[in-house]
């Protein structure tokens, strides 16, 4: 409302659809991605790594557009590490979601499954005890790893379950055996692989972040 020169009150109509628009652009929070290398833009150029792809994405949509995204991924990190970590991430972003990307590099190294198990379930509540919704990110070790490998592979499942937060099951899921996704070392995705990646996260973020009674975009 507005009050003209002469004291009158003049009522300014309500356009329809206009508070609609107003709740789409609101503040919406900060989204922190807590990854190794696979988020990190290891061997890639600033900007072209997936986490980049999915900030340039909330920035480029009406809806979303007020979302911070915090890449707070290192490449080498392990559980333990993203766990000694993440409280002061919390405490220093106060994220209302949280992405956890972690544990390929224990599984790289031979860590015990319990180890990693323990580690990830912390930081899932940890996460949840400062108001944060988790959204967990799974990953899958090479076939020569045996019965390691897939043990490794339930994990993430089982503790999303266990937790009742989404998964995203892998990143690379289809391009995990072709090698035009990957650097030379044959581990790390490059440049092409990253909307891929991104392809494969965003319906689960979307859902994530998503406004109740708000229909996909």
């Amino acid at each position: 409302m507005a009050v003209s020169a002469f004291g009158c009150l003049i009522v300014q109509p309500i356009r329809a659809g206009s508070v609609a628009a107003s709740e789409k652009t609101a503040p919406m929070g900060t989204l922190l991605v807590l990854g190794d290398s696979w988020a990190a833009e290891y061997g890639l150029k600033r900007g072209q790594g997936w986490v980049s792809l999915l900030e340039a994405k909330f920035q480029n949509s009406e809806r979303y557009a007020a979302i911070k995204v915090i890449n707070a991924s290192l490449s080498g990190e392990t559980t333990a590490g993203g766990l000694s970590r993440l409280p002061a991430l919390l405490e220093k972003h106060r994220p209302r979601w949280l992405l956890i990307a972690l544990g390929g590099n224990d599984a790289l190294r031979g860590l015990p499954l319990e180890t990693t198990r323990t580690q990830l379930l912390a930081m899932v509540k940890q996460s949840k005890a400062k108001a944060a919704k988790v959204l967990l990110i799974g990953m899958r070790m090479p076939p020569n790893y045996g019965s390691y490998g897939q043990s490794f592979e339930r994990l993430f499942p089982a503790i999303a379950k266990e937790q009742q937060i989404p998964l995203i099951p892998f990143l690379m899921q289809g391009k995990e055996f072709d090698l035009s996704y990957f650097q030379a070392d044959r581990i790390h995705p490059n440049e092409v692989a990253q909307p891929h990646m991104l392809e494969q996260a965003w319906p689960a973020i979307e859902r994530l972040v998503r406004p109740a009674g708000i229909e996909p975009a």
